[in-house]
């Protein structure tokens, strides 16, 4: 059978090794992105095979290997990547006659790339570089809008991104995760390069107070945690994710599961990710429900109202050409940017690694 994925295109991820890492740290590398090579020779798959097309007459979801096995999902909680467990609760999979299961613990890009796990839903752009990378993933559908803005002190004289220029900006995620990334492209749409702004891991407890002595600048923050801080005064947002005129209609995060799981299992890959895009689309209009679901089952923690407003605020019915726009951009800026070197285009990116496995947008109208 094809192989959906064994695709390596060698990268120089670039931002983890020039001007992202505080004080010439290059050992503060994040695991979703390590052990990548210098080369200029790409590997472009030729036959890419959409896994809807396995899905045939005759295919039968009790032939594939994994049918009467649960699915793995790869959770760390949070209300933007809580969709497949909505789903579970309202009994999306059960009645689709497939389970799930949650791990946690690790980097969703690691226990997708290892086996660990079948299924996750994280930042778009941040997976572009580790599946660039030979990570074992594909990308099924989009999670929502939205979700992270950049913030300074609202009694500092600093008013757009332009005035961080040779300073720190923070985050509680490691370097090369999904913080940084979002910060990249904010500087990047600003016409600020990636050697101009410095970078730094900061305790997400700690980041309020980090900011106050000095230590960093600017923080990028999930819109729910920095919502109290804006209400008493203390943070103001000068870039996002979720309002900015440039970025708002994007789809922030995607689903994301294991290449050789759909190639084996595409039908139960199929259901799985209908179950899910179902989900988003009630979600839409039922956040305080949503919301609900997460905190009874300790999927989500902090303010209820906050994480209900955040909810709100995103787009969950993101289509499926949305998402491929956006993976186009993310990928077109990042060879700007340099942080990914490859002779593969955005349209060989997404024959190589977005499967919709037979699914279209009019199937959910």
């Amino acid at each position: 059978m094809k192989k959906l994925h064994k695709v390596i295109a060698s990268i120089l991820f670039a931002s983890l090794i020039t001007g992202c890492v505080q004080n010439n740290d290059k050992s503060k590398v994040n695991n979703d992105n390590k052990n990548i090579e210098n080369s200029t020779n790409d590997n472009i798959k030729e036959d890419s095979l959409n896994a809807g097309e396995l899905i045939t007459d005759n295919h039968k979801i009790e032939d594939e290997p994994r049918y009467g096995t649960p699915i793995v999902i790869s959770y760390n909680g949070g209300i933007c990547a809580g969709a497949p467990n909505i789903a579970d609760i309202r009994g999306e999979f059960k009645e689709r006659g497939i389970e799930v299961e949650y791990v946690s613990g690790e980097s969703n890009v690691d226990a997708l790339g290892t086996g660990k796990a079948d299924a996750s839903v994280g930042h778009i752009t941040k997976f572009i570089p580790p599946t660039l990378n030979g990570v074992n993933m594909i990308f099924t559908s989009g999670a929502h809008t939205g979700c992270k803005s950049l913030y300074v002190l609202n009694d500092r004289k600093i008013e757009s991104t332009k005035d961080l220029v040779g300073k720190t900006v923070g985050f509680p995620e490691p370097i090369g995760a999904s913080d940084q990334n979002i910060a990249l492209r904010f500087f990047h749409k600003d016409n600020i390069g990636v050697d101009e702004v410095k970078y730094k891991q900061v305790e997400l407890s700690a980041i309020i107070q980090s900011l106050e002595k000095g230590e960093i600048q600017g923080a990028i923050l999930t819109d729910e945690y920095a919502d109290k801080f804006l209400k008493d005064g203390t943070l103001k947002r000068i870039r996002s994710l979720t309002w900015g005129d440039d970025f708002k209609n994007e789809t922030c995060c995607v689903n994301a599961m294991n290449a050789d799981f759909v190639e084996e299992n595409p039908l139960m890959a199929k259901l799985y990710n209908e179950a899910v895009i179902e989900t988003q689309i009630w979600i839409e209009e039922h956040p305080e429900e949503a919301a609900k679901i997460l905190y009874d089952n300790n999927w989500a923690s902090g303010d209820f109202d906050a994480s209900v407003r955040m909810l709100d605020s995103y787009n969950w019915n993101v289509t499926f050409e949305n998402t491929s726009n956006t993976f186009k951009t993310g990928f077109n800026e990042y060879k700007e940017m340099g942080i990914i070197k490859t002779e593969m285009d955005s349209d060989e990116f997404l024959k190589n690694y977005w499967q919709t496995i037979g699914l279209k947008d009019s199937d959910f109208k």
